[in-house]
């Protein structure tokens, strides 16, 4: 029987080093709006969430977001990139963490601890247009290492 237990756990372990991509996850899906994302990272899937998908067309809305950390955060910066028609419109970049500030709690925090952010977060928009458009959003540190990367897909529909 150990005989026959190894093989199928070396091709289980095999797979899953082949399989390098994580599933598609509902944000929302309410009326004529859907958001969906996909961990971008080969090695690490995150949990996000949000209050209401109608609280996006307002000013600010409530956000959730969780994972362990594989790499330390000293500097943290976010890069955002709204595509369309597989062709970058509009592009983002913010320092959130300095090495010596604490603007968020994930600030400062070590490989191999678990971050959990629960707060507003204002887009500065007012209206979606009807269309599907793709937003991919990467947080990198201070060398340059990936420590969160999504797509998001929007889906917005023309309300009957």
């Amino acid at each position: 029987v150990k005989m026959f237990n190894s093989p199928i756990l070396l091709l289980v372990l095999f797979y899953l080093r082949l399989s390098t991509e994580w599933p598609t996850h509902t944000v929302c899906k309410e009326n004529n709006l859907e958001i969906y994302y996909k961990s971008c990272d080969p090695l690490q899937d995150f949990a996000f969430s949000i209050d209401q998908c109608a609280n996006i067309l307002t000013n600010t809305f409530n956000i959730r977001a969780a994972m362990i950390l594989r790499h330390s955060i000293t500097e943290l910066f976010l890069n955002v990139n709204l595509m369309l028609n597989g062709k970058s419109v509009l592009g983002y970049s913010k320092k959130l963490c300095e090495p010596n500030g604490h603007r968020f709690l994930f600030c400062g925090k070590k490989k191999g601890e678990h971050i959990y952010y629960e707060g507003p977060v204002k887009l500065g928009i007012h209206a979606i247009p009807k269309g599907v458009f793709k937003v991919s959003v990467k947080l990198n540190n201070g060398d340059h290492l990936t420590v969160a990367c999504a797509e998001f897909t929007i889906t917005r529909y023309i309300q009957q």
